[in-house]
């Protein structure tokens, strides 16, 4: 675990500072494993959860990343990726505003990623974000689907 000096004492780094996103909730984790499940139903892409990416020697971990399909070499493992996803999701914990996904968002679009998904728990909610300014809105009772990939998700299993 990672230690941070306050004057001189040490203490460990708090889940927000280690990761510079806020702790999630368990609407967060319940919306966060059935989004996994909607999109593993689309084999034509490999889902990671919590992927650290390294953009511009600055490190990022959306909620969950999507990659070309690829396969799985469990003996060589990897901490972060520097090549963007396809797609990148966030969603909104509870302490969370807007303002938080700005530069996260710009800087996914300046480094290559297709498009960002902002996934709004309390209002059962959907948005993907394109990288010329487009954005689409859905809600729980439709389904998502990505303009850019064709990814899909019903919104309805997404938030039950």
């Amino acid at each position: 675990m990672s230690a941070a000096t306050t004057g001189t004492l040490e203490r460990p780094l708090t889940y927000e500072e280690e990761r510079g996103k806020p702790m999630p909730s368990m609407n967060h984790g319940r919306v966060q494993a059935n989004l996994i499940g909607e999109f593993l139903r689309q084999r034509e892409f490999s889902v990671y959860s919590e992927l650290t990416l390294e953009i511009a020697d600055i490190n990022y971990t959306p909620d969950l990343c999507l990659y070309h399909r690829e396969p799985a070499d469990f003996r060589h493992d990897q901490m972060r990726r520097t090549e963007p996803p396809l797609l990148a999701v966030e969603i909104v914990s509870p302490t969370q505003g807007y303002q938080d996904f700005s530069k996260k968002v710009d800087a996914y679009f300046q480094h290559g990623v297709g498009s960002v998904w902002i996934v709004t728990p309390p209002i059962r909610n959907v948005t993907i974000l394109l990288p010329g300014g487009e954005q689409k809105s859905f809600s729980e009772r439709e389904c998502a689907t990505d303009p850019v990939l064709g990814v899909t998700a019903d919104l309805g299993a997404v938030f039950s």
